[in-house]
């Protein structure tokens, strides 16, 4: 049975390791490069690094900063933010990124996707979907969460699929930043329709929401940033609990 992934997120802002509440409310989490070591030393399966205001702000991925980290680290690392272009994606691999990470830019203009996907392979190319449940339907939002499009989540997960991404992170608006739990409805939804991997993303706050969300959802990973960035779950603990649990992860 495949390994579940267990995945620190860092937010960038301004070169800075930042944490929001629904999208919105933002504080300081610390400095990158040292999160990142911290999370190898812990056994983080892989690493991803989202530059939460390049989308937003027009202005290209803190380049020189994934630089820094691709050295430091020995983990598949995903880099995303920004990325509206095959050249943007080649200046992200070339700095030492495993694969880069597109949202806007590829709802924008899908082919983005075929064309990550036959440039640099399936592998590369991670389609981040924000998805948030509205008037009975979860729906695709842009620009960091902050502007709705008409897209169905599960419209769009298929057409990326068909495509050529090679996994899809799947956050839900709707418990980002709450601590209450992953969205198990939609990411089994979406893992039981595609047959690439899932990750999970927004609402961990306790070490039982990701037994719940390997236990219910087909996911292959859960992504988390405040609870470890902020020390609240050890990423040694919560493996030896999922351990425990009957969940197969690596343990170091």
């Amino acid at each position: 049975m495949l390994k579940k992934r267990i995945i620190p997120c860092l937010d960038i802002r301004d070169g800075r390791t930042v944490k929001g509440i629904n999208f919105v409310d933002i504080r300081d989490a610390g400095d990158p490069i040292e999160l990142a070591k911290s999370y190898v030393e812990q056994g983080a399966d892989e690493l991803v690094f989202l530059d939460i205001t390049a989308t937003v702000e027009n202005r290209k991925t803190l380049v020189e900063l994934v630089k820094k980290i691709a050295r430091e680290i020995n983990i598949p690392f995903t880099v995303g933010g920004g990325i509206n272009s095959i050249e943007d994606v080649s200046r992200i691999i070339t700095a030492g990124a495993d694969k880069v990470s597109v949202n806007s830019a590829a709802v924008k203009n899908p082919q983005l996707i075929a064309e990550i996907a036959g440039q640099f392979g399936s592998q590369c190319a991670v389609v981040a979907i924000d998805t948030k449940f509205e008037n009975g339907e979860w729906m695709v939002y842009v620009h960091g969460g902050r502007t709705p499009t008409p897209l169905k989540t599960m419209d769009w997960v298929k057409q990326v699929e068909a495509l050529g991404a090679g996994e899809i992170l799947l956050t839900s608006m709707n418990h980002d930043g709450t601590k209450g739990g992953f969205a198990i409805d939609i990411t089994n939804r979406v893992s039981q329709t595609v047959n690439i991997p899932v990750i999970a993303s927004g609402g961990a706050g306790q070490m039982v929401h990701f037994k719940e969300v390997f236990e219910n959802t087909e996911a292959s990973g859960g992504l988390a940033a405040s609870i470890f960035h902020f020390g609240e779950i050890p990423i040694p603990t919560l493996k030896n609990y999922l351990q425990k649990e009957k969940i197969p992860v690596r343990c170091k």
